[in-house]
């Protein structure tokens, strides 16, 4: 079951989607509302919208407690868990929001299920709104939101409700009480592949970073990963977002001492104007992080072959990705499998979470952890997805995995 969500600013009626079909509760049963609209995402999501007040003479005041059930809000569901799914639908991000979105029914009509209820919230409208809302709903879980300023604002909303949030953040600084965050965290992907360079023998190891929180998160995880592995730091070079800044960071990368291995934390393309600078006092193994696993442009570039980078497996990824441009008619963005594999995580615990009652938090822990399209992964004790991660080798052709993802914990 899926819901276009209900915002902050709603009016007095509100209206429910089933599968394709809607029903329109109003406060009176003795008028019929005129003007409803339907908008279908797709071909597939049906969406709900406003419906305008009926003008005209007064109406007769409703029962206080209708007889069938029927009152403002949205209905009461005794049969199935009421989990929000909190996106944004509008705004700059309102592509992404979407894909999620549609990766979250595609994942509901995959799985059969008719346990689980999602009702979609704007974020991009305000995120500790569209929180309250859900939590004035019914809601027992929450999935989403998608960023780090989001899930701090939903944060303290839900745990007053005892409704826990699933995110799909990257910023571990936003998990642990009962914040679960299941994106790609960039410290998994440089941990794995430095720790796979070492046991090819790479000893000595250079880095150069962006100055950003992913450029500093990366640049710690690198220095942990190095040490860790038995190797040795040479040099960590960081750099403005400019390409004057980029090239001498690399010169001085490149002028160090040398190395045996770089870790380029940045995009593709950044990394394509850096490796020639990189590798002009000798060649290096060329390293990078799961920003690499969308860009194509790296099988093109003949100085990018042979690197290596870390990322979730991609071959599921590919079946839902054609599966999706055949149901919405373009292609998703990456992280719409965040919100497949949220659901197939909430079916699997909905087997037996009795409807109505808290979500069962402490099911999120099972050290078995959890499949879906983005491989096995579980939670670690401060809410953090970790993933089991495959190492990839660019290629002329594309990319290459040279050691798979493990399949179990």
């Amino acid at each position: 079951m899926v819901e276009s969500g209900m915002t902050p600013k709603m009016a007095e009626t509100a209206q429910d989607c089933h599968g394709g079909s809607r029903q329109v509760y109003a406060s009176s049963r003795r008028k019929i509302l005129r003007g409803i609209a339907m908008v279908t995402l797709g071909g597939l999501l049906a969406a709900c919208q406003m419906v305008p007040k009926a003008t005209g003479p007064a109406a007769t005041p409703p029962p206080e407690k209708p007889a069938d059930g029927v009152g403002p809000g949205l209905p009461t569901d005794t049969d199935r868990h009421r989990v929000a799914l909190l996106v944004p639908q509008t705004g700059p991000n309102a592509d992404v929001g979407m894909a999620i979105a549609n990766a979250t029914t595609m994942a509901l009509l995959d799985s059969k299920t008719e346990r689980v209820r999602i009702t979609t919230y704007d974020t991009a409208l305000g995120a500790a709104a569209a929180a309250r809302q859900a939590v004035a709903d019914g809601n027992k879980l929450i999935l989403g939101p998608l960023l780090s300023e989001d899930v701090s604002a939903v944060a303290p909303i839900a745990r007053e409700a005892k409704v826990p949030v699933l995110s799909f953040s990257n910023d571990s600084s936003v998990a642990g009480n009962g914040v679960f965050i299941m994106g790609f965290v960039p410290g998994q992907s440089v941990e794995r592949v430095v720790a796979y360079a070492r046991s090819k023998g790479q000893q000595r190891f250079g880095a150069l970073v962006p100055k950003t929180v992913y450029g500093d998160r990366s640049a710690a995880a690198f220095r942990s990963a190095v040490t860790a592995a038995g190797g040795t730091l040479v040099a960590v070079e960081t750099y403005d977002r400019s390409a004057t800044a980029l090239t001498g960071a690399a010169r001085r990368l490149a002028n160090a001492g040398a190395m045996d291995a770089v870790l380029i934390a940045d995009s593709g393309g950044n990394a394509i104007r850096a490796v020639p600078v990189v590798k002009s006092t000798g060649n290096k193994q060329i390293l990078g992080t799961e920003l690499w696993n969308t860009d194509a442009a790296l099988a093109g570039n003949p100085a990018m072959r042979g690197s290596w980078f870390a990322s979730v497996s991609d071959g599921l990824y590919g079946q839902l990705a054609t599966k999706y441009r055949t149901r919405f008619g373009k292609a998703p963005y990456r992280l719409a499998s965040l919100g497949y594999d949220s659901v197939l995580l909430t079916v699997r615990i909905a087997r037996d979470w009795k409807p109505g009652t808290n979500f069962p938090t402490t099911r999120l822990l099972a050290e078995d952890g959890f499949g879906g399209i983005d491989g096995i992964f579980r939670f670690n004790n401060r809410g953090i997805a970790m993933r089991a991660l495959e190492v990839s080798e660019v290629g002329a052709g594309g990319f290459r995995v040279i050691d798979p993802a493990p399949t179990k914990w």
